[in-house]
């Protein structure tokens, strides 16, 4: 969603990206790629198009259906949880804004479990939609995304996390504690749910984004203490796919100490603008981390996009990251069955 009313709006320019592209380019597991209309290759058109197709298809349809009601991510209440936040809401967008239903006052996360109907491949993504950590932006970053999953035959998990912002506490640490118990959760029911516990990953926008970083970052140490076994089952993702994250920078341009880059992160794609108000440098700084430990990752930086647009179609070469995402996946297996 268009989230610069929610988000700090950082000024900092992205250093020569010119010189990035001749400087970054040269790792063989590591990708960059500064796109402009003239570097789309017609296989990527072809996809491009199909999901295009998808698009306009899901306009007219009605979303993914889950298997299963929406499941309590903690059997006995969330931790820290006073209860003082009021009922939780769904706002629906007013007349003349981008449509987007917005939900907040979550102090009961949840997950839903969406399976692809088709060419199943195993794989699993849980999505985590932005919103500034102060709302979910529930369609927009959310159940389409896991339409789109569903149709490469990749199943999804909607993962709504607690938001808004806890008094006294970094934005990300209730999210990330629910996150964190998602994570063990898909992969303790990898048998019921008939899917591969070595192929589950999660995808965030913007506070997803760092959420869904924070994810990949923060899985040797829990953020709560234990309470079952599920718990005991690891909450390390095994991919990670950030489309435009927040808050992984500093004023003076460097990565924020919680973001925690080792040899063990996950491998990740990343998709960000260049004019985008959220600092593509988190996309950047973010991949050079990975490069300099030797982690596979790809980025695509776009010359406009701006923000907040998941997967809708823009005027912007920056609504293709569908498109590049899947030929990523497919790189490294994850469409296989």
């Amino acid at each position: 969603m268009d989230e610069t009313t929610l988000l700090p709006s950082y000024n900092i320019p992205v250093t020569n990206t010119l010189c990035l592209e001749n400087l970054l380019a040269s790792h063989e597991k590591s990708k960059v790629y500064l796109v402009t209309s003239a570097s789309i290759d017609m296989k990527e058109s072809y996809m491009h198009l199909r999901n295009l197709l998808f698009l306009v298809l899901l306009m007219f349809c009605t979303a993914a259906v889950a298997t299963e009601k929406p499941m309590k991510v903690w059997p006995d209440g969330a931790p820290g949880e006073k209860g003082d936040l009021g009922a939780e809401t769904a706002t629906p967008s007013k007349p003349g804004q981008k449509q987007v239903l917005r939900i907040s006052n979550v102090t009961v996360p949840t997950l839903q479990f969406y399976p692809a109907k088709k060419n199943n491949t195993g794989t699993t993504v849980v999505v985590c939609p932005g919103g500034g950590y102060n709302i979910l932006a529930w369609d927009l970053e959310g159940t389409e995304v896991c339409d789109w999953l569903n149709s490469l035959g990749v199943n999804a998990v909607l993962l709504k996390y607690r938001v808004p912002r806890r008094k006294g506490l970094p934005p990300y640490h209730a999210p990330l504690q629910d996150a964190q118990r998602t994570m063990s959760y898909v992969r303790a029911h990898a048998k019921q749910w008939k899917i591969n516990p070595a192929r589950i990953g999660i995808l965030g926008f913007s506070a997803g984004g760092n959420l869904a970083a924070m994810t990949s970052m923060h899985f040797d140490k829990r953020h709560y203490e234990m309470i079952d076994e599920i718990d005991e089952v690891s909450s390390r993702p095994d991919f990670t796919i950030l489309i435009y994250p927040a808050y992984l920078t500093t004023t003076d341009g460097k990565l924020v100490p919680e973001a925690k880059v080792t040899k063990q992160t996950p491998p990740m794609f990343m998709q960000h603008a260049y004019n985008d108000g959220v600092t593509p440098e988190s996309s950047v700084l973010m991949w050079l981390a990975l490069k300099r430990l030797g982690v596979p990752a790809e980025m695509h930086i776009t010359e406009t996009g701006g923000h907040g647009y998941g997967l809708r179609v823009t005027d912007s070469n920056s609504h293709r990251w569908p498109t590049r995402c899947e030929q990523w996946m497919r790189e490294r297996g994850l469409l296989n069955k």
